[in-house]
């Protein structure tokens, strides 16, 4: 089975978490970059990517290759803002139909809203559950072994 991490990530929790999961399971990866970046630091990080992602944006991307036919398997990352999923996702859901495929997903967070997250990215993609799910308290900055459990056994979940 082949199978494609897709992700996002602003200050690299998102993006820890994608690595180990291609380094385990032998996934590719592909990372989604928007054309304007958004703020990294301060109040305009939270302002910005917050009413981003409360508003529904949808951002241009800078160019990428995938082609949904040669993955049987695609696992999506994203940090959690504002309790739902980051704008540069929703592009990408828009963009690709995957609702025939098998659907993965993890969410990291620094304080709450990841479950909610993981719904609202269901009921995009118009499935009823993943194939594996779950969500990190930022694995990057904060290390931890319960994350680290967490990227294993959400692998170990993964037929691939």
């Amino acid at each position: 089975m082949k199978c494609i991490v897709v992700y996002y990530s602003l200050e690299g929790n998102t993006e820890y978490a994608a690595q180990k999961i291609a380094e385990i399971t032998g996934a590719e990866l592909l990372r989604l970059e928007p054309v304007k970046e958004y703020p990294a630091t301060g109040f305009r990080k939270f302002f910005w990517g917050g009413k981003s992602a409360v508003m529904g944006e949808a951002p241009d991307l800078e160019p990428y290759t995938f082609h949904s036919e040669e993955y049987d398997c695609v696992i999506i990352g994203f940090p959690v803002w504002a309790g739902t999923i980051t704008p540069p996702i929703r592009t990408f859901i828009r963009d690709h139909a995957l609702h025939a495929k098998k659907i993965a997903a993890f969410a990291c967070e620094s304080g709450a809203g990841g479950e909610k997250a993981l719904e609202k990215l269901r009921s995009m993609i118009g499935i009823d559950e993943f194939s594996t799910e779950m969500v990190l308290v930022d694995p990057k900055t904060k290390p931890s072994q319960e994350n680290e459990e967490k990227i294993r056994a959400f692998c170990s979940q993964l037929v691939i």
